[in-house]
């Protein structure tokens, strides 16, 4: 631990500085608008009068630009990009660049995860990430290059005559004090503050997950706190494909406590001023599990619409709680007049659904179009009639139908150029209660991350949050797929209560069959959920991405194989 570094208080007197943070949303990919949208923000920090800005991490290209990377041309422009950058701000202030670097050196990755230094019209210097994640949904090793071990050359930038430690992301993550463990060999932080900075800096992707962002308030305080030193902490915003950026940057002082934090789930230009924290702003942060997810879902959806280069969307509504949960998230995002909402109502289908479906449709304002599906129905029973012979009906049946609604949403999708958005929860594709290529057919998966319990604590939130858009009628019957009389979700399933609590401590707790029953849960409900985890596995695989909430989540950062055996 450094000891000769003077907290905030005492070395502001030497030190007016402020610096424009610069809480941004990129589109993986897209280097020149990015660039474009650096420039602007860069331009109005400096209308706001700071010394120098700090952008996010791989800010230039979008995180996670994934295996973008793995293209020499995509390199070439990217590093083209940050030196033409350089040069349009040749007249202005300097930047800190989350952005790439080719490795010369000869040996190891070919490239850089990297923050450049852009002043007086060059990149004058450049920080190398150290540390590179390799779990959950980070996958770095697979194309970068970690800094070598000259902490000096990597991680120390002097501006006005002050001393700062530039950090990347993860390098923030690993204070063996703090997590009484110590995951990676190295500590960046630990070799930057045996030189004496004047402040940390920390530009940083770091996606959202439930709980998260008490997390990181408490870890990064504590490191400022152990070194004494003040810490800026810049964070990407926005949606990229099933990753939601929640921004919400922060500064802690000398002694670890927060004087700066940007707003959540919005871009921002702020200032960061270390001379005078107190006029620092701290913005309003609802973190209860209910405001966190619907900001996060609906800032997901806008993304990945707009991002994908669509600008409307539809999808099935059935009457029950997950597609109006859908809906109004969509409504939300993107604007009820590019929303439409498909019913297809089969003999099965109550009056009480589809009046629901209506009455819903009618709160949030957005178009509904009725496609019956009996005599399509119909159909299919006179065409597999002779095949079926002498089979009982079964799921068969019922998978039709979901997968007649299936084509009919994908026929609309084409026709109108409109994204499918499934309505799926996690409980259900966790256990398989769901049909491929029948309602999860679609091009996203909005609430497939969000538990059953969850989705009803979740429009309860939204009812009394935007004032009763969801009709209580759809929240307190009987969750139902109606693909046949009187059928109820809790005929084949344990009580959700039971179902969520069970996954939630198998998925994200890594609890296997003989752990479960200990904590007393019953030994048959057990090995049933267990066994329906394991093979819907395949439908997983196919199903469209979703949105990550929680910390273990379906998607990128679930790797299970197909074909095996599970002895959990």
């Amino acid at each position: 631990m450094a000891t000769n570094v003077a907290p905030l208080t005492a070395f502001a007197y030497h030190m007016p500085m402020k610096i424009g943070i610069l809480q941004l949303n990129p589109v993986v990919g897209d280097i020149q608008g990015n660039s474009k949208r650096i420039l602007e923000a860069v331009r109005k920090a400096e209308a706001m009068g700071v010394d120098f800005c700090i952008t996010p991490e791989l800010a230039l290209t979008g995180y996670p630009p994934r295996d973008m990377l793995l293209y020499g041309g995509f390199i070439h422009k990217v590093e083209n990009s940050a030196a033409q950058l350089a040069t349009e701000l040749k007249d202005s202030i300097p930047v800190l660049l989350g952005s790439v670097e080719t490795n010369r050196s000869g040996t190891g990755k070919p490239v850089y995860n990297c923050a450049l230094w852009l002043k007086d019209g060059a990149v004058r210097q450049s920080f190398k990430k150290t540390l590179l994640p390799t779990y959950d949904v980070f996958d770095e090793a697979r194309y970068f290059e970690p800094a070598s071990d000259n902490a000096e050359a990597n991680n120390i930038l002097i501006f006005k005559d002050r001393k700062f430690a530039v950090t990347i992301c993860e390098d923030a993550w690993n204070d063996k004090d703090f997590w009484e463990t110590r995951t990676y060999d190295r500590d960046p932080l630990e070799e930057a503050t045996a030189q004496g900075p004047d402040a940390i800096l920390n530009i940083s992707a770091s996606p959202f997950s439930l709980g998260k962002q008490d997390l990181r308030q408490r870890m990064l305080g504590a490191v400022a706190a152990k070194y004494t030193t003040p810490l800026v902490y810049v964070n990407q915003v926005g949606g990229n494909d099933d990753l939601v950026f929640d921004g919400r940057s922060c500064a802690f002082d000398g002694q670890g406590k927060v004087f700066h934090r940007s707003p959540g789930f919005v871009e921002s230009v702020q200032i960061v001023d270390l001379n005078n924290p107190k006029t620092n702003s701290i913005a309003k942060d609802d973190l209860s599990e209910e405001a966190e997810t619907w900001n996060a879902l609906v800032l997901g959806v806008r993304d990945y619409v707009s991002k994908s280069g669509f600008k409307k969307v539809l999808l099935g509504l059935s009457g029950g709680i997950d597609s109006a949960l859908t809906a109004a998230i969509a409504a939300k995002a993107l604007g009820p007049e590019n929303v439409l909402a498909v019913l297809m109502p089969s003999p099965y289908s109550s009056q009480g659904s589809i009046d629901d479906s209506l009455d819903l449709a009618k709160k949030l304002g957005i178009k509904t179009m009725t496609l019956p599906i009996e005599h399509i129905m119909d159909s299919f029973s006179e065409t597999l009639a002779e095949a079926f012979e002498g089979y009982e009906p079964d799921t068969t049946e019922e998978n039709i139908q979901s997968r007649i609604r299936g084509n009919l949403l994908m026929a609309l999708s084409n026709k109108y150029r409109a994204l499918l958005l499934t309505t799926g929860n996690k409980s259900e594709l966790a256990v398989g209660y769901c049909t491929i290529y029948g309602d999860m057919s679609g091009g996203f998966a909005v609430i497939s991350d969000v538990p059953k319990v969850l989705v009803f604590s979740l429009c309860l939130w939204a009812n009394n949050t935007f004032g009763g858009i969801i009709p209580e009628n759809i929240i307190t019957k009987p969750p139902s797929a109606e693909l046949r009389p009187d059928q109820k979700d809790q005929d084949s399933l344990p009580p959700y209560e039971i179902l969520d609590a069970i996954l939630e401590e198998h998925i994200e707790h890594h609890k296997n069959e003989a752990e479960l029953i200990a904590m007393g849960y019953e030994t048959e409900v057990v090995r049933k959920v267990l066994k329906l985890v394991t093979f819907a596995e395949f439908k997983r695989r196919q199903a469209a991405p979703g949105i990550k909430l929680k910390p273990r989540s379906f998607g990128t950062g679930w790797r299970m194989p197909l074909a095996c055996k599970r002895e959990l």
